[in-house]
């Protein structure tokens, strides 16, 4: 029923810039808090950022000060602002709820952070 579409990944150099987004079909964002999660080749996923339907936001402590988690109900789409890019944030990143996750993650989108 609700799908998750990631996008806005890219190759960017160290210290650069990017700017996730993530598009549902649903107005999820208004009643589930939701985060972005990545997994780097031969890792486990792990959760970076997470928004509450309250507004709440909270980092894991490796992206503190250099992710921003947000979202925009109206237009159904969450974004995580990425700066101060490191070589250690290479991974593809993903959407999903934080409670109850939907099974059936979405393609992600890659972040690559290389010189």
């Amino acid at each position: 029923q609700v799908q998750l579409v990631e996008s806005g990944g890219g190759l960017v150099q160290p210290g650069g810039s990017l700017r996730l987004s993530c598009a549902a079909s649903g107005s999820i964002f208004r009643i589930n808090a939701m985060g972005w999660y990545r997994q780097a080749p031969g890792k486990q996923r792990e959760l970076v950022a997470s928004i509450t339907s309250g507004g709440s936001t909270a980092y894991a402590d490796s992206v503190k000060g250099r992710f921003t988690i947000s979202r925009d109900n109206a237009k159904n789409t969450m974004y995580l602002q990425m700066n101060s890019l490191k070589p250690e944030d290479t991974a593809v990143y993903y959407c999903n709820k934080i409670r109850d996750l939907y099974p059936y993650w979405g393609q992600g989108t890659q972040v690559t952070v290389s010189s």
